[in-house]
């Protein structure tokens, strides 16, 4: 019983009232600990055992995790916007564990050049600065053309813009390991190419900011199976270890029974 009102009481975190409507919403931060809740409760059934004690384990850590992620990048999303306020560079939130920024031509790069211009290369210096507040995520790093030249050129456009602002963020002290870029040249227009207005739009450059599973949950409250451990509750891979060591105390106690029962017969 006590597990199910521990899984109810991470869902109802989730929800929260807005101040506007009165209508009862679910934030982004609740929105991971409701998931994180429903995955933890599935992951906690799959070690044996009392699966109903294992679910609600699971559910709270699951939940914990979840929570702290949304909590994560809700943090993230509010530094980047107002940052990046007046600069020209879209963030959204696209996912609960996912911020999409855009970039447009305009601020970024001259006409049929991958160099940065030093308007872009201010923003990417805020850009920068957030990024190593926040290590835990990764970034891919995707440039976009209009469908003005041929399919090959425009390609190798794209793939120079997103390395120009790879490079540009890993020489600001973005971990080069957390850093992807694609080149997606003509192939994913936001708008139809009809019009030069439409063009400027799609010619741009896209950084999906992704967190990790473990964002924002201290490093030593995660264990390997991805859940704090519940004091009292061996972790599984531990189990095998606990229980040989179990044993060993054993054996050594009921030795020094032995010796002790010995001792008192021969003193008889």
């Amino acid at each position: 019983m006590k597990k199910l009102l521990l899984i109810s009481s991470v869902l109802l975190t989730a929800c929260a009232t807005d101040p506007y409507t009165g209508q009862s919403t679910m934030s982004n931060t609740g929105k991971g600990a409701g998931i994180g809740a429903v995955v933890g409760a599935g992951a906690g059934t799959l070690f044996g055992g009392n699966d109903l004690k294992n679910a609600g384990l699971g559910a709270l850590a699951g939940g914990v995790v979840g929570a702290a992620v949304g909590a994560y990048m809700d943090n993230q999303q509010q530094e980047m916007q107002q940052s990046l306020q007046g600069t020209g560079i879209q963030v959204q939130r696209t996912s609960e564990n996912t911020l999409n920024l855009t970039m447009p031509s305009s601020i970024t790069f001259g006409f049929d050049s991958a160099t940065l211009t030093p308007q872009a290369q201010t923003a990417l210096d805020t850009v920068a600065n957030v990024l190593n507040q926040y290590p835990d995520s990764t970034i891919t790093i995707a440039g976009h053309t209009d469908d003005s030249g041929t399919d090959a050129y425009n390609l190798k456009l794209s793939e120079e813009r997103a390395a120009s602002v790879s490079t540009y963020l890993s020489q600001h002290n973005v971990n080069y390991s957390r850093l992807t870029t694609r080149g997606l040249g003509e192939t994913m227009p936001k708008l139809p190419n009809t019009s030069e207005a439409n063009r400027a739009q799609n010619r741009r450059v896209e950084l999906a900011i992704v967190a990790n599973n473990n964002a924002g949950t201290p490093p030593q409250n995660i264990p390997q199976q991805g859940y704090p451990q519940q004091q009292g509750y061996p972790q599984p891979g531990n189990y095998l270890q606990q229980q040989q060591q179990n044993t060993q105390k054993q054996l050594r106690q009921q030795k020094r029974l032995l010796r002790q029962q010995q001792q008192q017969l021969n003193y008889r």
